[in-house]
């Protein structure tokens, strides 16, 4: 498995709380429905919002194409670490790098949120990915 991209980004919860609240579209248009669903079942939304902004934002960093269609990338909550799935014009762009997956990374405190993200191509057959950081 090599790296193909990185991306890392810190989002302030108040101010992003703040932008929410001056713009109620904003998570609207930032946000799959499943992700809205997932924040606002939690006890502070804005903290749960803020992770996955930082973590559309964090993707495209590692796609190396920014952030322009939000919904196009899509945090996905499960049992384990959340996963992404890529949409539109994201998933051309890793196709056309040869990402198969985008792993993720979500973090949040009282003050700030932060994820990274890491664009990877096909793993090595037999390789767990824990050789390669061995050799």
């Amino acid at each position: 498995m090599a790296v193909v991209g990185v991306g890392i980004d810190v989002m302030e919860i108040d101010r992003f709380t703040k932008s929410l609240e001056r713009r109620p579209r904003l998570a609207e248009r930032c946000f799959t429905s499943a992700e809205a669903e997932y924040c606002h079942s939690r006890a502070f939304p804005p903290q749960h919002l803020a992770a996955r902004f930082a973590a559309k934002e964090a993707v495209g960093k590692a796609l190396g194409i920014g952030m322009t269609r939000w919904r196009q990338v899509e945090v996905i909550r499960g049992r384990g670490a959340p996963r992404i799935a890529l949409h539109g014009i994201y998933a051309q762009r890793a196709a056309a790098l040869g990402v198969t997956q985008v792993l993720v990374s979500l973090t949040h405190g009282d003050a700030v949120a932060m994820a990274t993200a890491t664009a990877v191509d096909d793993p090595v057959p037999g390789d767990t990915g824990l050789a390669a950081v061995a050799r």
